[in-house]
């Protein structure tokens, strides 16, 4: 009888032990089984952020309640524009005029050369501000203020800025952020081709939680700009749409300040894809005593990025900007009709129409607005004023 108890004791023990593996497997196949779904979530979740992009974000300024309306100049600037061609120049020599180029200029040695020459002809001030391109916006705007202080300094004359590209969000940070000691010191502000709203490309990049993780794309971005540039990635990064709505909730352009706002789009027909419509000469950063210049083909790189944004997204672009994303709320905004990729502005080209306007007159046309757009609101505030006194007289 004992026997019998013991063996089926053993039968026993033995089945619960069976039983005891099996719920461990079973347990451990489970856990596989929600981690492959979760991987796999995972992998649908990234997918649908990286092929929904910046659908979300592109144009938001323009759904912001709290920015002020633009007012369209495109009329205006048309007609000054042909004044200045027919050599009629209306720019007072008694302004500093500071140029301020965009991201990745420091390797392009003739960025804004010919505008700067032009206006140097012109009998006007005019400097290229010495700043580093790849840098973060904050300091950026912090050398652009001290170079608005010191011109003011040595001439007592008041600043007109223009920025380019990222160039212009540093001179709309460097206004915004410290305006209180450069009110009486700067006259205007015309942006180009300005990412104010945000850049898709720099969003598209860096955006987290997307398929590019997989390949450490910001690493890449990080190796490129941090090592072979020698800049920093918060200056790429600070392009992005999130960057930017962090920034502008903060920190709002001065609503006395005249500005400009110009954007353009590129043209994507065949014939400027397959040519390269222009080029700019480029120095690489000097990994040995030689130094390789690049020939870089501009016109269809821009044209292609500028078809790719119109396919994704549906939306105009000059390459690299969306037209609404360059509208600066409460500006005058400048829309022209004629195509124009985001190097044009600073990049001489061979190929242009000598009918039409070149960059150097478009800068022109822009801070002869924002002058016309300051006497305006002058005129406006001093009406004010003059009714507040009235009223207080009354």
């Amino acid at each position: 009888m004992d026997n019998v108890t013991r063996s089926f004791d053993e039968i026993t023990s033995k089945s619960e032990e069976d039983q005891s593996q099996n719920n461990i497997a079973f347990v451990q196949s489970d856990q596989i089984r929600q981690r492959r779904i979760s991987i796999f979530q995972g992998l649908v979740e990234r997918v649908r952020r990286t092929v929904r992009g910046s659908a979300d974000d592109i144009g938001w300024l323009q759904n912001a309640p709290e920015m002020p309306p633009v007012e369209d100049g495109t009329e205006r600037f048309s007609n000054i524009l042909e004044i200045i061609r027919h050599d009629v120049h209306m720019l007072p020599n008694s302004m500093v005029y500071l140029l301020v180029p965009g991201l990745f200029s420091n390797h392009g040695p003739l960025y804004f050369t010919s505008t700067k020459a032009s206006f140097l002809k012109m009998g006007l001030t005019c400097h290229i501000a010495k700043i580093h391109s790849e840098a973060s916006v904050e300091k950026n705007a912090r050398e652009i203020k001290e170079h608005i202080e010191e011109f003011h300094w040595g001439s007592n004359k008041r600043v007109f800025l223009l920025g380019h590209s990222k160039g212009g969000i540093d001179a709309a940070a460097a206004l915004s952020m410290y305006w209180p000691d450069l009110r009486d010191k700067v006259a205007g502000l015309a942006l180009a081709q300005c990412p104010y709203g945000g850049s898709p490309i720099a969003s598209d990049i860096l955006r987290q939680g997307q398929i590019g993780d997989y390949f450490n794309v910001r690493k890449l971005m990080e190796v490129l700009i941090g090592k072979v540039i020698k800049g920093d990635l918060q200056a790429l990064e600070d392009l992005t749409y999130m960057k930017r709505k962090e920034f502008l909730k903060n920190h709002h352009l001065p609503k006395e300040l005249p500005v400009v706002s110009f954007h353009t789009e590129a043209k994507i027909s065949p014939a400027a894809l397959a040519t390269l419509s222009r080029v700019a000469r480029a120095e690489l950063p000097k990994f040995a005593p030689l130094s390789m210049p690049v020939v870089m083909p501009l016109g269809a790189t821009l044209a292609a990025s500028a078809q790719l944004l119109q396919t994704r997204y549906g939306q105009k672009s000059d390459g690299l900007v969306t037209r609404c994303d360059a509208e600066v709320p409460g500006s005058v905004v400048v829309r022209p009709e004629r195509k124009l990729d985001h190097a044009w502005m600073v990049y001489s080209s061979t190929n242009d129409d000598p009918m039409e306007a070149d960059a150097s007159q478009v800068c022109e046309a822009l801070l002869t607005l924002v002058m016309e757009v300051g006497l305006r609101k002058n005129y406006l505030y001093s009406l004010r004023d003059d009714e507040a006194d009235g009223l207080n007289n009354t």
